[in-house]
């Protein structure tokens, strides 16, 4: 069972988008990660059930 929030970096190496805590941490700090449509660089942020993340024009809900 999923909780009801996750950090984002958490959510990235779940879907094996990152490898790492660091590669997370880099991509995120780099402006590369979007959250529902705005660049978010803040790592701990909590995603929240239905949020958009986008990398590289790719899509995920969480």
């Amino acid at each position: 069972m999923k909780e009801d929030t996750i950090k984002l970096g958490d959510f990235l190496k779940l879907e094996n988008i990152c490898q790492s805590g660091g590669e997370a941490k880099m991509l995120i700090q780099s402006g590369q990660v979007k959250l529902n449509g705005e660049i978010e660089t803040r790592r701990g942020k909590k995603l929240s059930k239905g949020d958009r993340i986008t990398i590289d024009g790719k899509e995920y809900i969480y």
